[in-house]
């Protein structure tokens, strides 16, 4: 019998998977790479993660306008957007290693920062058409299109790393490469404008009364603390990696398994928050990331660092998906885009700032590479006793409102 032809909900996921695959596999290439070339290019090494610093604040200050220019003109034009913002960022990259500029090279990654943004609402378009049925199986089908992208971006910076006289603008000539396969895939996208209506919030708390709340409060606090220790982990390893005398591949190798671990728990992660709660899921996830700091301060032998990153990953996926359901059990659905601007822009800001300081405590330390790194992972310890503290008082508060 000949195949049933795939329905439309079934097309735009597979659209959206390969979007996902090759113009998602920029962000681990880009994030593999980025430190090193600010390394190289920035005067003083204290600055060499501020582009992946710039990355994510391109990120935080897209997402806003972007997701109404998604809402008035549909997620195509949203996400061609995206892979133009990608493409820039990815010529600019190559333009600013020709000339060797630091300042060209920032402004190329707010651009990469625009696709960043993007990147994001994957996963929410394939639940824009999906029957209630299906919808849970569409958001993991996308979740393996980023599976299959953390491992093309960083194999991809290896095969690209040392191609041509200039170190690394090989890398940067395929991040246009996978825009423009993202960008054509893009156009058999089939999700309609969403219908404008008229609405009227009505009891719509202050943000100084949202933070107020307790299970708000918590969970920006613990999805804050899991991502941007992700970050600053994640951001300083490839420095790390090459500053202790391997070569870049290896930090290659080491990004590529820390993204797989970020991405493959999400198939369980929600059956064991509906089963255990969110709260012991995110105190799972700030557990863990306590174990890759103490895997990262045991040595710097490959296997430490591929075992700290991989750690890493799963840990901000308990913990950052566990303080993403918190938040969603913490507001009405009138506050919902208000809570939720205020979520991702706290989150994103302290995302900047961990990326910032990954530099600072690697680079401008006054040590070694090997100082460095050991500083990196001791800053985790005072975030998650915040983290943890957080959730310990949000319990208390709960036994004592019965």
């Amino acid at each position: 019998m000949p195949a049933s032809p795939l329905t439309q909900e079934q097309r735009n996921v597979l659209v959206l998977v390969f979007v996902q695959a090759f113009a998602g596999a920029q962000m681990p290439l880009v994030f593999t790479v980025s430190g090193l070339v600010g390394q190289s290019l920035a005067g003083n090494p204290c600055w060499a993660t501020l582009p992946i610093s710039i990355i994510v604040f391109g990120s935080m200050t897209t997402a806003p306008w972007l997701s109404m220019v998604m809402q008035r003109f549909g997620r195509r034009i949203g996400f061609y957007i995206g892979c133009l913002g990608g493409i820039i960022g990815g010529g600019l990259g190559a333009y600013a290693l020709t000339i060797s500029s630091f300042e060209v090279f920032l402004l190329a990654s707010y651009f990469t920062g625009i696709y960043m943004s993007t990147n994001g609402f994957l996963r929410f378009a394939a639940a824009d058409t999906a029957s209630a049925k299906f919808r849970p199986k569409a958001v993991s089908y996308v979740l393996a299109g980023g599976l299959a992208a953390a491992i093309i971006g960083p194999q991809l910076a290896k095969a690209t790393i040392d191609i041509g006289e200039i170190q690394f603008f090989s890398s940067f000539i395929a991040i246009i490469v996978l825009n423009l396969i993202g960008s054509f895939f893009i156009t058999f996208l089939d999700i309609p404008t969403p219908a404008r209506k008229a609405t009227h919030e009505t009891n719509v708390r202050s943000y100084s009364s949202l933070l107020k709340s307790p299970k708000i409060l918590v969970s920006i606090i613990c999805g804050s603390v899991s991502y941007a220790l992700m970050n600053l982990v994640m951001t300083s390893t490839p420095l790390a990696v090459v500053g202790t005398g391997y070569h870049h591949h290896d930090a290659a190798n080491i990004v590529s398994f820390h993204v797989i671990a970020m991405f493959a728990p999400s198939f369980f992660t929600g059956h064991l928050i509906a089963k255990f709660g969110t709260q012991k899921i995110v105190s799972l996830g700030l557990l863990i990331l306590a174990c890759s700091g103490i895997a990262g301060l045991s040595g710097i032998a490959l296997h430490n660092f591929y075992l700290t990153l991989i750690l890493l990953g799963i840990g901000w996926n308990f913990g950052f998906i566990g303080a993403t359901t918190m938040l969603l059990e913490g507001h009405n659905e009138a506050e919902k885009g208000k809570v939720q601007g205020l979520n991702d822009f706290i989150v994103f800001a302290c995302v900047t700032v961990g990326s910032l300081a990954s530099g600072t405590l690697m680079n401008c330390s006054g040590g070694t590479p090997i100082q460095g790194w050991s500083l990196v992972n001791w800053a985790m310890i005072p975030f998650l006793l915040l983290a943890a503290g957080s959730l310990i008082w949000l319990n208390l508060f709960n036994r004592a409102k019965g």
